[in-house]
Order: structure tokens, then sequence, then C-alpha cells
């Protein structure tokens, strides 16, 4: 999925004059209302992509309850192949290199690219099965140039997801 020039713009404007860490848990509304206060101004049109694709997260999960996170990277975060511990998560990388993901142990590792809609199968999806599982970790930051070395991530989980499980790691 092809990012916008004004979506472009507002995800420059996060960058400056955002916050590191964005969270916040509640339905479309409330997601909505604390997207006004907490997003800045220049920034609106970021808001209004990840009010949009929070919707589509609903529609297709069933959640009504959400948690968005909207978060600058700067290091190596979840270098290990993993599934995590939800039934379903949305990831869209605004800036920097996309999720990485293997379904044979890391042997092929394919990427998504920047600006993607992902939708992740976790553990406790329904009729999940360990056979057709794809592992997936944050693209390593650490081996390239110092001036490519963050990321702008939004994920989308359901409110209650247990965020602080173990995860089944892979090297």
């Amino acid at each position: 999925m092809d990012m916008s020039f004004a979506l472009k713009q507002a995800v420059e404007a996060y960058l400056a004059k955002g916050s590191r860490l964005l969270m916040i848990n509640g339905t479309i509304p409330e997601i909505a209302a604390q997207l006004e206060v907490r997003c800045p101004e220049p920034a609106r049109c970021l808001a209004t992509d990840m009010i949009a694709l929070a919707d589509l997260y609903r529609s297709i999960s069933g959640h009504q309850n959400l948690r968005v996170r909207l978060e600058k990277i700067t290091t190596d975060s979840c270098r290990k192949f993993h599934v995590d511990c939800v039934d379903l998560r949305l990831l869209r990388t605004y800036v920097g290199p996309g999720v990485q993901w293997t379904r044979d142990e890391g042997r092929t590792v394919r990427e998504a690219p920047t600006g993607a809609v992902v939708f992740l199968k976790g553990k406790h999806f329904p009729g999940w099965s360990d056979a057709e599982k794809l592992l997936h970790r944050s693209s390593p930051l650490s081996d390239r140039p110092a001036s490519e070395r963050f990321r702008l991530l939004l994920t989308i989980d359901e409110a209650n997801a247990c965020a602080n499980a173990p995860f089944d790691l892979v090297a």
C-alpha cells in the first residue's frame, strides 16, 4: 500500500514533534478523540490513517476495544523470529524497513515494503496451527547506515491482548 504525499508529510511532522511512544486503548471513537489531543496538528493525516486502520482491524477481527501503539524505534527491537501471543495483529511501518517474516525457521527471509499494511496471526487465532505458523521479527537496524537506523511503527491489537506473555522464539 503506497502512502500519499500528504501522509508522508504528516509522518515527517510526527517524527519531528510527536512523542517517542504513543499508546491508546479504547473503541474507535475513544481512539479518535485521544489522537485529536495527542497528535500534533501537522500530523493529523497520520491520525486519520491510524483511525482508518484501527477501523479496518476492528471489522476484520471483530474486536471493539483496541490497543493502538505508534512507536519511534531506533534499536534492534524484536530481533528473533517469533509468533505473538495475540489472535491477530496489524503492523504498518511508516518509515524504515518493514517487518520481516519466514515460514522456514529463518532460512528464507522476506521483508514487507515500507508503508505496507501487514496482518499477522498469533497463537490465539482461532484454529491456529503450529504447522502453519508464520514467524516474524523487526528488521534489524544496527547494520544499516546511521541515517537509516529508525522506524516509525504502528501496531494494532485487541486491547486485552497478552502483550507481556512469552513469545515462541526461533534463533
